[in-house]
């Protein structure tokens, strides 16, 4: 199950006093040799007094790649969820880069269910002065349900540059995660889990009045994820609209 594109979008400002929310929805299609369908990701992020609060919601249109006599291949053959909170309550203090953080994880795919996940931990944010260049790393207890884990722990980055490699416009973001989770891929043990879904986003309607519209590229590095074993490249093209 494809994860999100981050939307930590320089709105992690931990010092926001009033409300700011950005919501968008992705559309990509995986020329991924095991993929080539279609995966729509709505996503949110929205900062407030008390920190921050995000989630995106992923449907794969592989239904077809699940039942191989079924009629419609473009209905949703998947859906994932994620949704955390960071909880920043000194937002004026020296302490302001450091949050508290939940999270929920957990989906269905036709084939089979995605376990749910809780995680708490910390998040750090770091920036350059211009807030146009952030990072976030995250260091989060993880419980998955039904599942073991020699080390109950997940890792994460997230990033954001806006005008990357001083062209305006362009903005590379992306995350990555690493954690720990015994689990059996082709009668192998595998215990730890690793994936990253670095993007690239080029503004094309600001050029005709629609700021809204943006054209980009992800590219899924995964290792031992989902049910497959081993080190995986997904490139993807796709579409993004920011409301």
């Amino acid at each position: 199950m494809k994860r999100k594109s981050i939307l930590l979008v320089l709105l992690c400002l931990l010092s926001v006093r009033t409300a700011l929310a950005q919501v968008n929805m992705q559309v990509f299609y995986d020329f991924g040799s095991d993929r080539k369908y279609v995966t729509m990701t709505l996503e949110m992020f929205k900062a407030d007094k008390w920190g921050n609060t995000y989630f995106f919601i992923d449907h794969d249109f592989n239904y077809k790649q699940h039942e191989s006599d079924a009629d419609n291949g473009v209905a949703p053959g998947g859906t994932y969820l994620e949704i955390s909170r960071c909880l920043n309550f000194w937002q004026n203090t020296k302490l302001a880069p450091l949050s508290l953080q939940v999270e929920y994880d957990g989906g269905i795919t036709r084939s089979y269910p995605i376990n749910t996940a809780w995680l708490a931990g910390v998040d750090y944010f770091v920036h350059d002065q211009t807030y146009r260049n952030t990072l976030n790393l995250k260091a989060l207890y993880k419980h998955i349900r039904k599942t073991d884990s020699k080390v109950p722990m997940q890792f994460t980055a997230v990033w954001t540059c806006k005008d990357f490699l001083g062209l305006k416009r362009l903005t590379f973001d992306g995350f990555a995660d690493f954690w720990w989770e015994d689990k059996t891929i082709d009668d192998k043990e595998k215990h730890t889990i690793f994936i990253s879904e670095p993007q690239l986003w080029y503004n094309v309607g600001d050029l005709f009045g629609c700021e809204n519209l943006n054209v980009g590229t992800e590219i899924e590095l995964s290792n031992n994820f989902g049910s497959k074993l081993g080190f995986k490249c997904r490139p993807c093209l796709g579409v993004k609209w920011v409301f």
